[in-house]
């Protein structure tokens, strides 16, 4: 496993690098101080898995350091480090196709965590971002009523459980199911949400303002 780690703070980069050591097996990491260096270095044949970008580096404001990256190399997976916790924020990284967001205020055990499942291929979205209310939006509201009809109590749990993040195992062994019962709901969910990846599914809840708050109460207006 190859990852690239852009930061223009030394200490917290080394932080970082420490996580991964301690997180990833047999992790080879490569740090670079800038954007434009982390670009020469992929331009020159660095070949990663994942690219670890802090989102406020020098010469860039906003989420135009991960606009950057995605413009340039939309094919390496970012996940993106940030001391600005805006919700919309996160979502704009996400629209981008940011494969996580990590507050740089997180727990010691949210970057593993991030990790491991963006990793494996999912995409990984602070609590904060999914659990912040927002502003009622009558065509999500509509959206969400339509989604609901279709998915069954389980189906909804087990949403719950993609959207925290949570490997099929993990949401088999919380619900009390078989692996191949979880992946027969997922499918079923992947139909209704219109996507083909856990991924997409994430990108589709957050765009849609959908978070664990939404989830939580349809499945308890369900279990009632």
């Amino acid at each position: 496993m190859k990852i690239l780690v852009v930061d223009d703070h030394p200490l917290y980069r080394s932080g970082v690098v420490h996580t991964l050591h301690a997180t990833v097996p047999d992790v080879q990491v490569t740090e670079c101080g800038s954007v434009g260096a982390a670009l020469e270095r992929l331009d020159a044949g660095l070949e990663v898995q994942l690219m670890i970008l802090d989102l406020q580096m020098p010469g860039f404001q906003g989420t135009d350091s991960l606009r950057t990256v995605r413009g340039r190399r939309p094919e390496v997976p970012v996940l993106v480090l940030s001391a600005n916790e805006d919700p919309r924020v996160v979502r704009e990284c996400v629209d981008l196709g940011a494969y996580g967001f990590v507050p740089k205020s997180a727990p010691g055990d949210m970057l593993p965590s991030a990790l491991q499942l963006v990793l494996a291929g999912g995409v990984f979205l602070p609590p904060s971002s999914l659990s912040i209310d927002v502003p009622p939006n009558p065509a999500q509201h509509d959206a969400w009523s339509k989604l609901g009809a279709r998915l069954t109590e389980r189906q909804r749990q087990v949403l719950l459980g993609i959207v925290q993040g949570k490997p099929n195992k993990v949401i088999a062994r919380d619900l009390n199911l078989s692996d191949a019962t979880v992946k027969t709901h997922v499918s079923h969910i992947f139909d209704a949400l219109v996507v083909s990846s856990r991924t997409e599914a994430v990108y589709a809840l957050a765009r849609a303002g959908i978070g664990i708050r939404d989830l939580e109460a349809s499945a308890a207006t369900t279990r009632s």
